[in-house]
């Protein structure tokens, strides 16, 4: 294979993952628990932008479920934007032939 190509196809490559890095970043999810008591949304760089709760959740006996849902509902949100992103690393990679071990940076 000629190194010319190879630099040019990795170039295209990084230029192609900045661009989705970007979109990624840019996107928002919302994850939600306790039946959709409980929302919250984060960005592309998992950070938490909204929080909502439910007004029948505030109760100073429900403490402990409250940041439990909490909890819950970030790590929802957050399992989306890494399902996302994986899905969208498995587009971009598919027909490559990676190394094994080579790890892309996500």
């Amino acid at each position: 294979m000629n190194i010319q190509k190879m630099m040019k196809q990795a170039q295209e490559m990084q230029a192609k993952m900045a661009e989705m890095q970007a979109r990624l970043e840019a996107e928002e999810v919302e994850g939600a628990s306790g039946s959709g008591m409980v929302k919250i949304r984060l960005n592309g760089k998992h950070h938490m932008l909204k929080l909502s709760i439910d007004a029948s959740l505030v109760n100073p006996v429900e403490k402990e479920m409250l940041e439990d849902l909490i909890v819950a509902a970030y790590n929802d949100a957050k399992g989306k934007i890494d399902s996302n992103a994986s899905t969208q690393m498995s587009q971009l990679t598919s027909g490559l032939s990676l190394p094994p071990g080579f790890k892309l940076p996500f």
